[in-house]
């Protein structure tokens, strides 16, 4: 990731601990920001027994989660001050039951318009497997006021 630009320091401290403690759907499902960049980001989340469903696996949709957040962090560093991003289209393809240990879902912006974004992100276990893959639209709005 050396060929991406860097967060201004005080913009990358305040969205590493931001995301940390600021966010309860975050701690709710154990997602670590690890790293971000102008374009990418990484986030962590280890296996833990609430996130499987009915088989022993992973959730589907707690891997959706920070796959979609990888993207907009990935996001974040690319728009103005003035203005803010939401989802607005994912699709994921699922490759891989998660069953133990931990993924690491990398997220990178693969085209920016004025209004839309578009996130392409891998999550992959510990081992490098891919594990699922996902494609995103992001909005891009100026902030009221």
């Amino acid at each position: 990731m050396s060929d991406l630009e860097d967060l201004s320091p005080g913009f990358k401290d305040a969205l590493m601990s931001r995301m940390q403690e600021a966010s309860p759907f975050w701690s709710l499902l154990g997602m670590e920001l690890v790293d971000v960049k102008k374009g990418w980001a990484k986030i962590r989340l280890p296996f833990d027994r609430k996130l499987t469903n009915a088989n022993g696996v992973v959730h589907g949709a707690a891997i959706f989660a920070p796959a979609d957040a990888a993207g907009g962090l990935a996001l974040i560093g690319l728009v103005d001050k003035d203005e803010y991003i939401s989802t607005i289209e994912m699709k994921i393809n699922y490759l891989k039951p998660f069953d133990s240990g931990e993924i690491f879902i990398e997220g990178k912006i693969i085209h920016k318009g004025a209004n839309t974004a578009i996130g392409d992100a891998e999550v992959k276990d510990a081992q490098g497997n891919l594990i699922a893959k996902s494609l995103a639209t992001y909005i891009i709005m100026k902030k009221n006021g």
